[in-house]
């Protein structure tokens, strides 16, 4: 279906014929083709068995991982599927070492919980922690931030918009400090992408993470890793 007019996309959520759904942040209301495409997914496993891994499933994950890609401008081939966010900033530490005199990581107390669980377990691996305090609980103080941001900094993994308050990051400045010391940023679009403009390339963003469920209105299981291309060589 390819339409100009977005009520015309309402039949196709059965959900909608008996309610008004209002908590597309949490779970996206499911489209009736997904009984199709689940059970043509079944299908294959059922049929092919082994095979589809080769026939269907292993490029499976790289083709979603375009799509998305292609919402926040991201090249082909620079975004994989992970299982949540967490998961991806945790294989982007992986590919650092804290050992030395860089190993400053800086960022607020807006970020997602999880994410900030995983970043205080890696002071056990020599990373220095740095958390600018937003005393409002709504506004991240961007000059604070960005004077954290130093050239003994390693990472810097913000949020792109605020899970609490909605207030939208200056994300741009906030990579072109961390670049201009040296610094990679880590930018969580999971509250972003869907809801305001993120152009990767226009940023210049080191890694961006996020995931469909909320405001790409899609279902559970389905986390994203961008990697700006010149770094996964």
């Amino acid at each position: 279906m390819t339409t100009d007019d977005p009520l015309s996309y309402r039949s196709e959520f059965p959900i909608l014929d008996r309610t008004t759904y209002l908590i597309s942040n949490s779970l996206g209301a499911m489209p009736r083709g997904v009984y199709d495409a689940m059970k043509g997914y079944a299908d294959i496993w059922a049929t092919r068995g082994v095979r589809a891994w080769e026939e269907r499933w292993w490029m499976l994950a790289a083709d979603v991982g375009d799509e998305i890609g292609a919402l926040m401008n991201a090249p082909k081939g620079s975004v994989s599927t992970q299982q949540n966010v967490t998961t991806c900033q945790q294989v982007v530490a992986s590919c650092f070492d804290f050992s030395g005199k860089r190993n400053k990581v800086v960022y607020s107390d807006l970020n997602f919980p999880s994410v900030m669980y995983f970043w205080e377990a890696q002071r056990a691996y020599g990373a220095s922690i740095h958390m600018v305090e937003c005393h409002d609980g709504i506004h991240v103080p961007t000059d604070r931030l960005v004077e954290a941001i130093d050239e003994t900094t390693l990472l810097v993994p913000v949020s792109h918009v605020i899970f609490r308050s909605s207030y939208i990051n200056d994300a741009k400045t906030i990579i072109e400090k961390a670049h201009k010391v040296g610094a990679h940023v880590v930018l969580d679009t999971f509250q972003s992408l869907g809801t305001v403009p993120v152009d990767v390339q226009a940023l210049n963003v080191d890694f961006t993470c996020g995931g469909v469920l909320k405001w790409l209105c899609v279902g559970p299981g389905v986390a994203y890793l961008y990697v700006r291309p010149d770094l996964a060589k």
